[in-house]
């Protein structure tokens, strides 16, 4: 990673706003590697870097990787005018490291959604060409069938012309309506367009999981928690970024 200027190394943690973190170097109140420093504009390699704000150790994180349980009832969005969105489930501090939602859950849709400031990363968990698939508790009206499941492996263009790519529907045995789909991509309202267009309306939709990412159960709808290093790891080595170094 490059070098980067003091004041956006203490910004980007989220505790203080760009103005906050110069007023801080000036007023002498941050150490880098133990010394007093009292230019913002110096710039450091993030890398191994210590820093202290008034003695005490700040943490700098390239990225941040956070799994959310999402509730039903808020968009999966960073911000709306008129409704809450999944970032405001999260404290000021996390909300200002830019984080967004990777891969749109409907309003009432639940269940694992990734919020990352890492655009990379993003861009290609979304991407068809990477393969990464995302799968999905779905519950429909009527009982999914032979031809349903021939017809999600085969692809489907819809009545509006929407192609869609091969895509995997399980029916769950004992459970009537309820079935597992499997995706490579994500288009608008995908799964429940689709499903529609096999005469089975969705009634509820959780995705499960997201490449080798799965939603942890311990998490209760509306709470999250930082991915662990070896998560963050296979996540990138999910999406082709297993080479480089994970910084959470």
């Amino acid at each position: 990673m490059s070098n980067l200027r003091l004041d956006k190394l203490l910004a980007d943690t989220g505790r203080w706003s760009r103005k906050e973190a110069r007023e801080l170097v000036k007023q002498g109140r941050v150490r880098v590697n133990g010394q007093p420093v009292r230019s913002p504009e110096e710039k450091y390699d993030p890398a191994g870097l210590s820093l202290t704000v008034d003695g005490t150790a700040v943490l700098y994180e390239a990225y941040t990787y956070l799994m959310l349980n999402k509730p039903a009832g808020l968009l999966s969005a960073t911000q709306d005018r008129k409704q809450k969105t999944v970032l405001d489930l999260l404290p000021p501090e996390l909300q200002k490291r830019g984080l967004f939602p990777v891969g749109r859950l409907d309003r009432d849709s639940t269940g694992l959604l990734l919020l990352t400031n890492h655009g990379e990363l993003a861009h290609r968990l979304l991407s068809p060409r990477h393969h990464v698939d995302k799968v999905y508790l779905v519950q429909t009206e009527g009982e999914i069938d032979a031809a349903d499941c021939a017809a999600f492996a085969r692809g489907m263009t819809l009545g509006d012309g929407e192609v869609c790519l091969p895509a995997g529907l399980e029916p769950l045995e004992n459970r009537p309506g309820w079935c597992l789909v499997t995706l490579r991509e994500g288009k608008f309202h995908q799964v429940k367009r689709m499903l529609a267009a096999r005469g089975k309306p969705v009634l509820s939709l959780e995705r499960l999981s997201m490449g080798n990412l799965h939603l942890d159960k311990a998490l209760d709808a509306g709470e999250y928690r930082a991915l662990t290093p070896n998560e963050v790891e296979n996540l990138l080595q999910s999406a082709g970024l297993g080479t480089k170094k994970s910084q959470s």
